[in-house]
């Protein structure tokens, strides 16, 4: 696996490489990586947990030379230990490992455990589930965790712009102003998994890309997780050409909540379409979460429930889980 990395502060790079490149060669022998530097950027290349590693040490030292001008030795063994120590943690438990140290994200119900399980377990996953669920902020922290162990090189962010139908060019702004007040569900997840300025610099170098669903048409999507929110207001054609954008070493996630489907013909639905075409494919997860799984307040449930949403069970692969 490779992973390039930009340097927030080309000014520092001496800092951060240490006294004739030791600090880079303390984390090459320690997580058995190999680095190149070429003028603002580190390539790292290895096993993709090592490398996973070797980018979060990395990023931390950066964050460190923030508001200092030099760094220690030991500083550096501690990050590299403390790499290693998550790194086994994520191994041997549910904790999703994300860029922001402080957050503990882990599934709270067997809904949400199952899941997780599924996108573990096959490329192209749909969840299907009520207003806070999980469904939308476990894809997003799943899409990190993957970015962050280099076992992709980038996360693409789509939904449907409006609520029926895509008129994006009556909106002020350029394509990403245009689109971002829908995205703002899952850029608010992002900011709980990474610092702000993590965030902008991935936008800014395509790591992390926003896409309108219209204009996925022509694309093919190699090592990145694709995550489509709010699936249920697509069209049938929509989902069929949103599907077969997937490419090689990638994840596809899928989520939505068919009680709020916002097209003129509900019927029409591209994602209630894809659940019946697509159950039971061998390789495709479909997960239904319910009211038991909701993680908000707990008067969200209260309300899904007087709405009547319904208790479904949850499903892996078509199926009613027992």
């Amino acid at each position: 696996m490779e992973l390039t990395i930009t340097l927030e502060d080309a000014a520092k790079r001496a800092a951060l490489f240490g006294s004739a490149d030791r600090h880079l060669r303390l984390i090459r022998g320690a997580l058995g990586v190999q680095i190149s530097a070429r003028d603002s950027t580190l390539k790292l290349s290895g096993h993709a947990r090592a490398v996973g590693q070797a980018a979060s040490v990395i990023e931390d030292l950066q964050r460190l030379l923030r508001d200092q001008d030099y760094l220690t030795d030991e500083q550096v063994s501690e990050l590299i230990l403390a790499s290693q120590q998550n790194s086994m943690k994520a191994g041997n438990g549910d904790s999703i490992e994300v860029y922001t140290r402080t957050a503990n994200i882990q599934p709270r119900t067997e809904g949400q455990r199952a899941y997780l399980e599924a996108i573990h377990e096959n490329d192209l996953v749909f969840c299907v589930g009520p207003a806070g669920s999980g469904k939308t902020y476990l894809a997003v922290a799943m899409a990190i965790s993957m970015l962050k162990a280099g076992r992709i090189h980038r996360v693409v962010l789509v939904r449907p712009a409006v609520e029926a139908g895509e008129k994006l060019g009556f909106l002020p702004g350029d394509m990403q102003a245009k689109v971002n007040p829908y995205l703002r569900p899952l850029f608010d997840a992002m900011y709980d998994m990474m610092p702000y300025e993590q965030v902008a610099r991935f936008l800014g170098n395509d790591v992390i890309e926003i896409a309108p669903l219209a204009f996925m048409r022509g694309r093919t999507l190699n090592n990145a997780a694709v995550i489509l929110d709010e699936a249920q207001n697509t069209t049938a054609s929509q989902m069929l050409m949103f599907l077969t954008r997937l490419g090689h070493n990638s994840k596809m996630i899928i989520t939505g909540d068919d009680s709020q489907i916002d097209l003129e013909r509900p019927e029409t639905s591209g994602m209630t379409d894809a659940l019946r075409r697509l159950a039971g494919v061998q390789g495709i997860g479909i997960i239904r979460l319910s009211q038991e799984d909701i993680v908000r307040h707990r008067l969200v449930q209260d309300i899904v429930l007087a709405y009547g949403n319904g208790n479904p069970r949850p499903r892996v692969g078509g199926r009613p889980r027992e």
